[in-house]
């Protein structure tokens, strides 16, 4: 059974979610999306419906709004508690209400909910976010519109977010999915690839740096849509800059431009690796890691880390010493302390890995964590640790501050195995602890995955990052992302800096990042022109809010009033909505209130 997103009775006869509309729009590593969602209540009393979605942890949410019977309310941004207390206020009144909001466990999920709405009245919710796009190891920028929402294993006494369970058979869509999505790239686009159907790629012009497709009609939307746009010279230092928002106030992050820097640091040749370090695998073997990786897919997302763990362990380098986790609502190791890598350790090794299989109940990372973290280091051998989750996990934002308390010990390596893993966790836990992260979806792209995240592992990385900007007098740049603490040989970093004062558009300007491998000092300088781009959507700036927000949420006081109020303040100048604020929409001009008892209605994703 797969779960479908619509709205279901009591009784399991869908009152479906009619299409969902989506619009996508990428230009280098920035996608903008805006997404109608049609929904019919087709019964004979009120609804209120509860619509839980996934989206990329790194996505700024900036637009909400709903249109019922030809009219559209366009959402407020408020402090979440106002906007929870608002939405319930017009709910109890009889009032037509929306409110968008994070959940408050994972920054990932986003929960949706649409009160009274009366019986055989028509809504569509639209909501627009801006996105960074990852580069893949096979040099394609990656965009991906998730269907399926993995629910979170909550143990006994916990609570974790609220995901439907409600479902449809597989072959029986409740809805279908439209898509139309416009690409651009300066140096050109070579081929766009897509795991679903979708119509010949239409080229714009003729040096092909605009295409356009679209998916086929009539496709369920039961799994998770991939696009992939392949472009020469994707891999270099590039910077963006985005003109601010005249109606903003001035002086705040909207009214300024904002620039974004792509940096692609490229070590010398002859660098030297690191030593052969301590490496230690975390295999997740929970239940949920039994189920099939993918539409059409005969394997296992257990089986599919099986094969990636596989494929490191027979890369190891000889002098390295290796553990191996499994971990589920208990774990084991393989050996009761690190040892050296050598033909009877890894035959050892393969034969309890073939062994290993989902049995081991919930998702519970931060045990084995935990213990991880009061063994100690071998010495002179650096400490990566490598993890392989669906990412069903209940506490991600607990997690994710163990990993950054312990991330001066280690370097943390995620994959995140089949659709629906949770990129707060994935994502959260590499940046965290200066590695980085994969998601592995299908097999025809896992290995050069898996081969990139060992190269990273055995390299050194760059130490001491600092930015310097060459740029007119006058004009200053505020950096609004902070630097990684490290960084890896052709790892695309992005950074943020908003720029005030007068600038001359004739003019350009630079950007130097240095950095240290070892005792060698390296810097490497972008440059580019002060004209603004004008942006209708201000991707930019959103993405800059968004990675500010971000930065706020993993501070160590980040529940003291002083930081919630500034997440506050950045969040209701940029419209991007955060932990500690939410989007409310109330029809006040409703002629009179909705009558009858209000009828709650799950509104779940594919799972």
């Amino acid at each position: 059974m797969v779960r479908h997103c619509g709205l279901v009775t009591a009784k399991n006869t869908p009152v479906p979610l009619k299409n969902i509309s989506v619009r996508v729009e990428v230009k280098g590593f920035v996608a903008n999306v805006s997404a109608d969602l049609e929904y019919r209540n087709e019964e004979a009393s009120p609804l209120e419906a509860l619509f839980t979605f996934p989206v990329d942890s790194d996505s700024a949410v900036y637009n909400f709004q709903a249109t019922v019977d030809g009219k559209t309310i366009v959402a407020k941004i408020k402090e979440r508690e106002q906007a929870q207390d608002d939405y319930d206020d017009a709910i109890s009144s009889g009032q037509e209400a929306f409110l968008l909001e994070e959940d408050s466990s994972s920054s990932d999920i986003f929960t949706c909910r649409v009160g009274n709405l009366p019986a055989g009245c028509a809504a569509t919710v639209s909501f627009s976010l801006a996105q960074e796009l990852p580069l893949e190891a096979d040099g394609a920028i990656r965009f991906t519109l998730p269907a399926v929402l993995n629910p979170r294993y909550c143990p006994a006494g916990t609570q974790g977010p609220h995901i439907p369970q409600a479902s449809a058979p597989v072959d029986k869509p409740l809805y279908t999915l439209e898509l139309e999505a416009h690409f651009h790239n300066p140096h050109g686009i070579s081929r766009i690839q897509s795991n679903c159907q979708v119509t010949p790629v239409e080229f714009l012009n003729p040096d092909k740096t605009s295409a356009k497709l679209s998916l086929v009609k009539s496709q369920g939307f039961d799994r998770d849509l991939e696009l992939l746009m392949f472009s020469e010279k994707i891999d270099e230092p590039s910077a963006i800059l985005e003109a601010g928002l005249g109606s903003a106030a001035p002086g705040t992050l909207m009214s300024d431009p904002i620039v974004m820097v792509n940096l692609f640091p490229r070590f010398p040749e002859d660098s030297q690796g690191v030593p052969a370090g301590e490496f230690i695998f975390l295999m997740d073997r929970s239940g949920s890691m039994g189920m099939l990786m993918s539409h059409g897919n005969a394997r296992s997302r257990i089986q599919c880390a099986k094969d990636t763990l596989l494929l490191l362990l027979k890369s190891l380098p000889m002098g390295c010493f290796f553990n191996i986790y499994g971990f589920g609502s208990r774990f084991t190791s393989f050996f009761p302390k690190s040892v050296e890598y050598n033909q009877t350790s890894v035959q050892e090794a393969l034969s309890k890995l073939k062994e290993m299989d989902a049995d081991m109940g919930g998702t519970e990372i931060l045990r084995p964590l935990s213990a991880i973290y009061t063994t100690p280091c071998v010495p002179g051998h650096p400490r990566q640790l490598f993890v392989f989750t669906d990412g069903k996990v209940f506490n991600t934002k607990q997690v994710l501050a163990e990993v950054q308390k312990n991330s001066p010990s280690h370097r943390y390596f995620s994959f995140g195995i089949g659709e629906g893993a949770s990129t707060a966790l994935i994502k959260g836990i590499a940046k965290a602890a200066n590695g980085s992260y994969e998601f592995i979806t299908g097999e025809d792209r896992m290995e050069p995955k898996v081969l990139r995240t060992l190269k990273y592992a055995l390299q050194p990385s760059g130490t001491g990052l600092s930015l310097s900007w060459d740029l007119p007098p006058g004009v200053e740049a505020i950096l609004l992302s902070p630097l990684p603490s490290t960084l890896f040989n052709q790892q695309k970093t992005i950074v943020y800096a908003q720029l005030k004062g007068q600038m001359d558009p004739k003019l350009e300007c630079g950007v130097t990042l240095k950095y240290s491998l070892g005792e060698q000092p390296i810097q490497a300088e972008t440059r580019f022109s002060l004209r603004p781009v004008e942006c209708r959507s201000s991707c930019v700036h959103r993405l800059a809010a968004k990675t500010l927000l971000g930065s706020l949420e993993l501070r160590l006081d980040r529940d003291t009033e002083p930081v919630k109020r500034r997440l506050v303040e950045i969040s209701t100048q940029a419209n991007v909505v955060c932990s500690q604020t939410a989007f409310i929409a109330i029809n006040k001009e409703l002629g009179q209130t909705v009558q009858g008892p209000l009828i709650r209605r799950d509104v779940p994703l594919c799972a």
